[in-house]
């Protein structure tokens, strides 16, 4: 027993659950336990080699760069956004940090009032408010609404709040639903946001990641003064190990500005000089082949989304259809009778069950705010070898032979997920 004291809101947190089962998972293959990994959503892509001979280039930059982040990295920010989201950003108002993650804590830290998040939600917004000494406002949503918040719950949500400055945390596409929010939504829950003084923080990072091909969709376009955006590399350029995420404050929120600009020169300082230089390449309107090389990328994320979907639903393990990122929002409620008989009654006893003795890895829906008694997990799609599969693209039909091919894990676990099924 410790005779000294901590602050109670950090020792109370557990590790990140996303980074748990990655550990757990890459521990078990380690010892010989041959693992389907649905457990963790890192992209499995090459950073394409524009980007990887830039940092190359940079290597040997050491100085410290502006607080807010290299100015011509804020600038292609800008000109990038302009050109696929038609968005209006301004280098003054653009911030870069170390991941969009850290970028969000530093708003949240920063911003007053209460903070509505839809469950089922990313895992770490709830930590990130919990660190602020608050409690996130869950927004329950319906697997008919493909799980995501309407006007009408978000309107229901605030009659149990205050008159005062709200927030929502909003991701689209979304991850672990893999929904994404049409204009009409986004339209109506701007409506919402004006009228009970919300601010919006708009998780961006899988915006590149959207099946349709079209990004220019967003609370930008219909909630400039109210709306935050972070963004990074992570997902859509399959760097997630580089660190760099960025942050768009509207005028209207110069104190935001300034407050952060202090916040990072008290706390990280500056982004990693290559990583930002190289990221100027990653965020360069003319570089066509990087574009062309995420948008292969995705079409293998929506492949792999759509596989899954369809094995899951014949074995009437329900989800909404994925239209980004690379997650599915499974639900077994079908199986809940015969799961209890084995003693499992929720997600989390689901979870480890299939871990234990399936040999599957999945999170339980609880990690994401849905109710602890909801037979309910996330999938990540992208347990395969991203450089073999992207090779073969161009050669090869994109049908379920393709993944059955180059992503023989995903084939895999449903196949042991199906077996399960069938002998309860």
């Amino acid at each position: 027993m410790s005779n000294f004291n901590f602050n109670p809101h950090i020792t109370q947190l557990k590790e990140s659950s996303t980074l748990w089962i990655n550990q757990k998972a890459r521990k078990a293959r380690e010892e010989g336990v041959n693992i389907t990994h649905f457990g963790f959503g890192q992209s499995p892509f090459p950073v394409h080699e524009s980007i990887v001979n830039e940092l190359k280039q940079y290597a040997a930059e050491k100085d410290y760069l502006p607080t807010k982040g290299l100015l011509k990295l804020r600038e292609s920010i800008c000109e990038y956004y302009k050109k696929f989201f038609n968005y209006d950003f301004d280098p003054e108002r653009v911030l870069v940090g170390p991941g969009s993650k850290e970028m969000i804590f530093q708003i949240l830290f920063l911003l007053e009032g209460p903070v509505i998040v839809p469950a089922p939600s990313w895992v770490s917004y709830g930590p990130q408010v919990s660190l602020r000494g608050k409690h996130i406002i869950k927004a329950i949503t319906k697997l008919e609404n493909n799980y995501k918040l309407t006007a009408a719950e978000l309107t229901e949500v605030c009659k149990s709040l205050p008159s005062e400055q709200k927030i929502l945390i909003l991701n689209s596409p979304n991850n672990p639903t893999g929904a994404v929010y049409s204009d009409d939504e986004i339209q109506s829950l701007t409506e919402v946001c004006r009228s009970e003084k919300i601010i919006v923080i708009s998780d961006e990072i899988y915006t590149m990641v959207d099946f349709s091909f079209n990004y220019k969709k967003g609370f930008q376009h219909y909630y400039p003064e109210g709306t935050i955006i972070t963004a990074g590399l992570s997902k859509s350029h399959s760097a997630g190990g580089y660190r760099l995420g960025f942050i768009h404050i509207p005028e209207q929120m110069e104190d935001a500005i300034k407050g952060l600009s202090a916040m990072i020169s008290e706390t990280f300082s500056a982004v990693s000089a290559p990583i930002q230089y190289a990221a100027v390449k990653a965020y360069d309107v003319s570089n066509s082949e990087l574009k062309e090389y995420i948008d292969k990328c995705t079409s293998i994320h929506k492949l792999a989304g759509e596989y899954l979907y369809n094995r899951f639903s014949a074995m009437e393990v329900v989800s909404s259809k994925p239209e980004g990122a690379f997650y599915l929002f499974i639900d077994f409620a079908k199986y809940k009778e015969k799961l209890s008989k084995l003693g499992i009654n929720s997600g989390q006893e689901l979870a480890h069950y299939l871990f234990d003795q399936v040999r599957i890895a999945v999170l339980p829906g609880d990690d994401f705010y849905y109710p602890q008694s909801s037979l309910t997990a996330r999938v990540a799609t992208v347990d395969y070898d991203g450089a073999a599969a992207i090779k073969k693209l161009d050669d090869n039909k994109l049908d379920d032979k393709f993944i059955e091919n180059y992503c023989p894990k995903l084939k895999e676990g449903c196949d042991r997920l199906e077996s399960f099924l069938k002998g309860l």
